[in-house]
């Protein structure tokens, strides 16, 4: 039977019962939307994540006080909210570690900011003039802390966008204005870029102020909350942290460094163990929608199995009229997959609009790869071929002189 044959057969069979057909294909259209879908999700959201860490700075190793066992973990008891930094750690490790771009020492809090008719419950982070290099922020009008307002313990602030509107509204030039941070008042000189992001990794929801500043006005300590370290390339940020823990071991005089009252976090770690988190989320949902596709496949086992039985006598008139097994086969499995494949195609399609309007409407990121697509679609095919066998096979083991008789 040549194959020109097999298709014509394939159309006239599917087209002969339309809403069946349909039926079975939608189960198809629905298993590959769904995975495309949820696997767009995933990688979205990891991209996400990964932009976000990003938007931090590069090549960042991050001091904090307190000691922990690694990303993720337990805080250590007695120790998580010590004040063990001070400003004389982050000026040594910028004069003895080498392979370092800038340190910025950093003083932060939660704070209520006031203005007339306004207010917001924002972070107010203590910082020097390296900070803004550290963590890769932009201007978007006026200028950000320096080092001559350190020194002066200027009561002058940059805020980020979204604390910008929060308290003086959409499209206002917040320069000039003054606010009140725990009664104290504060000129604004600055508002930074919009950097997107959520929770702590917020930058746009921030005010900053001299270092000076917080320690003397809010904190009252010379205690700091964390350091900031960029190193000069991704390449040597083991060696500089091992460098960093070495020194801060010997200035806090501490021998053993599972009692060291400090934690490094290592950005390029994060961002491991967030990749790792985000694959296997991407996996799982993956998964999940994959049975949709297994519940297709197995209306298509039942359509086809319900068309050998239909079509009992028309296969025993074939294989009468010298139609061999492999021609009855091949009839079948093809049809199997013409289901599986016209389902694949409207499946992709209507999978990246569903992701569009997720995305869109739905306040998510999706990414919709290539490699989901031809996944989604080779498993589809898979599918046709698997549940699409078994019918083929019992269509061509039919005895004709049965099949004949067959009412």
């Amino acid at each position: 039977m040549f194959f020109s044959d097999l298709f014509k057969e394939t159309f006239f069979s599917l087209a002969s019962n339309k809403s069946r057909s349909a039926l079975t294909i939608l189960g198809i259209v629905i298993g590959i939307a769904s995975v495309i879908t949820m696997i767009s999700i995933g990688q979205g959201a990891a991209t996400q994540i990964e932009d976000q860490i990003q938007s931090l700075g590069s090549n960042l190793l991050m001091v904090s006080p307190g000691a922990s066992q690694g990303f993720g973990s337990m805080v250590k008891s007695g120790r998580g909210s010590a004040n063990t930094l001070t400003l004389g750690d982050a000026e040594a490790i910028e004069k003895y570690v080498e392979n370092i771009e800038s340190v910025s020492p950093i003083v932060s809090s939660n704070k209520q900011i006031v203005v007339k008719g306004a207010n917001t419950n924002t972070s107010v982070y203590g910082v020097k003039e390296d900070y803004s290099s550290v963590k890769d922020i932009e201007m978007e009008m006026g200028t950000f802390v320096s080092e001559s307002q350190n020194q002066k313990i200027s009561k002058v602030a940059v805020l980020g966008p979204t604390t910008s509107i929060d308290l003086f509204g959409e499209d206002v030039n917040p320069v000039g204005e003054k606010i009140r941070i725990d009664s104290q008042e504060f000129v604004v000189i600055g508002l930074t870029k919009e950097k997107g992001g959520t929770g702590f990794m917020n930058a746009d929801d921030r005010v900053y102020i001299p270092l000076a500043t917080a320690q003397h006005y809010l904190t009252g300590t010379n205690s700091i909350n964390s350091i900031d370290i960029q190193v000069s390339s991704k390449e040597l940020m083991d060696i500089v942290q091992e460098g960093v823990t070495s020194l801060l071991l010997k200035r806090h005089k501490i021998d053993d460094p599972l009692l060291a009252d400090f934690n490094i976090m290592n950005q390029t770690d994060v961002m491991d163990t967030m990749s790792s988190v985000t694959g296997t989320m991407t996996l799982l949902l993956g998964a999940i929608a994959g049975i949709s596709l297994l519940v297709g496949g197995i209306g298509i086992m039942n359509m086809m199995l319900t068309i050998v039985t239909e079509r009992t006598r028309e296969i025993g008139l074939r294989k009468s009229l010298g139609a061999k097994k492999i021609d009855i086969s091949l009839q079948f499995l093809i049809e199997s997959i013409t289901l599986t494949f016209i389902g694949g195609v409207i499946g992709i399609l209507v999978g990246y609009l569903a992701s569009y309007l997720v995305g869109h409407f739905g306040g998510m990121n999706t990414t919709v790869n290539f490699s989901s697509i031809i996944l989604a679609f080779t498993v589809a095919v898979t599918i046709g071929v698997i549940f699409g066998y078994y019918p083929a096979q019992q269509a061509a083991k039919l005895n004709p002189i049965e099949a004949l008789r067959y009412e």
